[in-house]
């Protein structure tokens, strides 16, 4: 089969002809038929200081992607093939004891698709039923590609109350894009876009019903000046802040406020933990991944009912053999989501 991989632990990739994986038993092989590039994959390709400590070469990478189940293993029980689908990427074991404690995201022995085993930038990757997740007929298969990044801005929105709540989000990258959306389809009062990118690189690229036109909180850039709504006032401040873009120092405005945080900041954040946290009656907290599989089905309702439309942040739709092209478009700003 034709793969993208990781052969050498240095910087590029490398086009290849890999054997078709094997599936066991309790295993499910997809066809892919769409895939998206994700700021990890950025790091895998140019081979930072955090890549070359978690990736053991040779690797086939990628875990944003759709397809059509071409083969199940004896055990399978729910997925038959021809089934659309796409997976949670971090497969647990079920037996450690996050897992057993419904935490299967923090699993301790977890395998994240494309970092820990053999990904899905190929023509075909192998996942256990249990993370297989059928898409709703109603799905088109450019989003169906994105619901890993999707699923992490709705897990880091809907960590806390939402409706009648303010936000800001610091970082307007396609999952801070998605997370405006949320929040606005949640029912949140008011939404700030925060970003040290001006707009229209990123701003303008938010979802469609986006940010609140006033400054946001914190530090940053006016949001979308497209935006006509008036901002309203919640009775508690909510404060959402997914991305790597963050302040120095965390602030967090108005009493009993959140901090939402996802992503990994280049180096440590200052807290003032009497000032800001303590005597605000706060929440500071860290999101990794999706809820498996509580945030999935939230993902769904929020598509299918029509509030949330994810497809202004997907820029490009290219070939498989522009990988290289999507790369650099992604790289250097000018693409939300590359697929």
């Amino acid at each position: 089969m034709w793969a993208i991989e990781k052969s050498k632990p240095e910087p590029g990739l490398w086009r290849i002809e890999a054997p078709i994986p094997t599936a066991g038993p309790k295993d499910v092989r997809i066809k892919v038929t769409a895939f998206a590039i994700c700021g990890t994959d950025l790091h895998i390709v140019d081979w930072d200081r955090w890549a070359a400590s978690r990736i053991k070469t040779p690797m086939v990478f990628g875990h944003e992607f759709t397809g059509v189940v071409e083969s199940i293993g004896a055990e399978v029980k729910l997925v038959q093939v021809g089934d659309r689908v796409t997976g949670e990427t971090h497969i647990y074991d079920g037996l450690c004891y996050a897992c057993r404690r419904g935490l299967q995201h923090l699993c301790e022995n977890v395998q994240i698709l494309g970092v820990d085993r053999q990904g899905a930038f190929a023509d075909y990757v192998v996942l256990p039923e249990q993370n297989v997740w059928k898409i709703h007929p109603d799905i088109p298969e450019e989003i169906a590609a994105i619901h890993d990044p999707l699923g992490n801005a709705v897990h880091t929105a809907l960590a806390g109350p939402v409706a009648g709540l303010r936000f800001s989000v610091f970082g307007c990258g396609p999952i801070g894009c998605f997370a405006i959306g949320v929040l606005k389809a949640a029912g949140a009062a008011w939404v700030a876009a925060v970003d040290k990118n001006p707009p229209p690189a990123r701003d303008r690229r938010a979802h469609g019903r986006g940010p609140d036109p006033e400054r946001g909180a914190g530090t940053g850039r006016e949001a979308d000046p497209g935006c006509h709504e008036r901002p309203r006032r919640g009775r508690h401040a909510g404060d959402v802040r997914p991305s790597r873009r963050l302040p120095r120092r965390i602030r967090i405005p108005g009493e009993r406020g959140r901090v939402s945080l996802l992503g990994i900041p280049s180096k440590p954040l200052e807290i003032d933990v009497a000032k800001e946290v303590i005597f605000r009656g706060a929440q500071v907290q860290g999101i990794n991944g999706r809820l498996i599989f509580d945030t999935w089905y939230r993902m769904e309702a929020l598509l299918t009912s029509g509030k949330l439309d994810v497809r202004p942040v997907l820029t490009h739709i290219l070939g498989w053999s522009d990988f290289e092209e999507a790369v650099e478009l992604q790289r250097s700003g000018r693409a939300g989501r590359s697929s």
